[in-house]
């Protein structure tokens, strides 16, 4: 199903924010009723949401792959100057968070956050894991990339005002 691109704009709110309500969906999308956006799902992004056992709206993952959000953020462009401040992400990306520059910092390259991963951790990540992680966090915003000979990065907020949450 090829989807408009506000069907495309929607749907990445619904990764963005789930689990998520209609109430919520309602107010970011300026409809009248949760009855509204639920015809709306139903009629428009049914192939790509489900709802759990809680009755909360959830995207599929292949959602979250056609819209290239990340599941699980909260916070944005009204929070801490569109930064997320609630992540849930894997092990090996909080990790990263944990021992990677900070913000005040100089920026490193991928290896260097890898050895200080293997060295914070049990886990012995490859560096391809290590630059998939960053990137996806510099995705969310946490991370930001210098680029000098090559690619480096650090935090783009403080430590203490991420609140990280373990998936794995």
């Amino acid at each position: 199903m090829t989807l408009s691109e506000e069907a495309r704009d929607r749907l990445a709110d619904v990764v963005e924010l789930q689990p998520t309500k209609n109430s919520e969906l309602q107010e970011r999308w300026g409809m009248d009723s949760g009855s509204e956006v639920h015809g709306y799902l139903e009629s428009t992004l049914s192939e790509y949401y489900f709802r759990d056992d809680n009755s909360l709206i959830r995207a599929t993952p292949e959602a979250a792959d056609l819209v290239d959000v990340e599941p699980g953020v909260e916070g944005g462009p009204d929070d801490e100057g569109g930064i997320p401040t609630k992540l849930n992400v894997p092990r090996l990306q909080a990790v990263v968070l944990d021992v990677v520059a900070g913000p005040d910092e100089r920026s490193e390259s991928v290896v260097s956050v890898l050895n200080k991963v293997r060295e914070a951790s049990d886990l012995e990540p490859d560096a391809e894991d290590v630059r998939s992680a960053l990137q996806r966090l510099r995705r969310t915003g946490v991370v930001e990339v210098e680029y000098r000979t090559v690619p480096t990065f650090r935090l783009a907020v403080e430590r203490d005002a991420l609140d990280v949450t373990i998936t794995d």
